[in-house]
């Protein structure tokens, strides 16, 4: 299994936009074989930084996963609302093994 982690710095005074681009995620994300784990926005503290977790059952499916990304219709559109609000200025990805009891 490996989740990733993605940290946004994201555009304060966007956040509809980003609230939106995150929503479309994580239904794409289940949609294409993963198990999103939600957006988490800035409540308290930084205003400009969010970050995601989604776990795949393994690397190489989280390969097929950023593959069906590239010409999947709805993952372009989603792509595309990034790009025209501007709501992303810049994001890490980690990949993280989660260890449970």
């Amino acid at each position: 299994m490996i989740t990733v982690h993605l940290r946004y710095e994201i555009d304060p005074h966007k956040l509809d936009d980003f609230t939106e681009y995150g929503r479309a995620w994580i239904k794409l994300v289940n949609k294409l074989g993963g198990n999103h784990h939600g957006y988490f926005m800035p409540s308290e503290g930084d205003s400009d930084e969010a970050f995601a977790l989604f776990t795949f059952p393994s690397l190489a499916e989280y390969e097929i996963y950023r593959s069906a990304s590239k010409t999947d219709p709805d993952c372009q559109a989603a792509f595309e609302l990034a790009r025209t609000t501007g709501c992303i200025l810049r994001y890490e990805r980690r990949f993280l093994s989660p260890v449970f009891s």
